[in-house]
């Protein structure tokens, strides 16, 4: 991160722009908003977590957790909101895809009330393949880490018979 960027606060992405980024839909959509989008370099995701979220009733109906991979997937589709701004694609063409992920750990657990707040840094960009380095917060506290790989492929057109 340059001295710029760190002077100047970033862009806020709203939930209306969410939705025309990300192709994810209820129940699979773990962003709400963003803020602090800078070009190429980063972006803090926020998800509410509600008591309603549909895993909590079997992870775990007593002391509800959210499953650590849908943290893993939170930071993974804020990161593929920085780059669908960055790149400009429209959902319909392009698709941002998953590649890799390594160094994943949990320190916090997410229950119903928190906020997650995903802080996504790129490491390194090609093309249309970007690297990053994930965290996420509860409360100031990093709750789970991790560096993961993301592609924007071309949409494959369905045919029709």
């Amino acid at each position: 991160m340059t001295e710029a960027s760190v002077a100047q606060p970033g862009t806020a992405i709203d939930y209306a722009e969410v939705m025309r980024r990300l192709p994810h839909r209820y129940p699979f959509l773990l962003v709400d908003k963003a803020e602090d989008f800078v070009v190429n370099t980063s972006i803090t995701g926020i998800k509410n977590v509600s008591h309603n979220e549909p895993f909590f009733p079997g992870h775990f109906p007593i002391d509800p957790v959210m499953p650590g991979v849908l943290i893993v997937e939170a930071m993974a589709q804020t990161g593929a909101l920085l780059m669908s701004k960055t790149l400009d694609v429209a959902v319909a063409d392009k698709v941002i895809m998953f590649m890799s992920i390594d160094g994943v750990r949990f320190r916090k657990p997410a229950r119903p009330g928190d906020q997650l707040r995903m802080h996504v840094v790129v490491t390194r960009a090609r093309g249309d393949a970007f690297k990053f380095r994930g965290e996420t917060f509860i409360d100031g506290k990093l709750a789970a880490e991790a560096e993961f790989m993301a592609m924007a492929v071309t949409v494959e057109q369905p045919v029709t018979p």
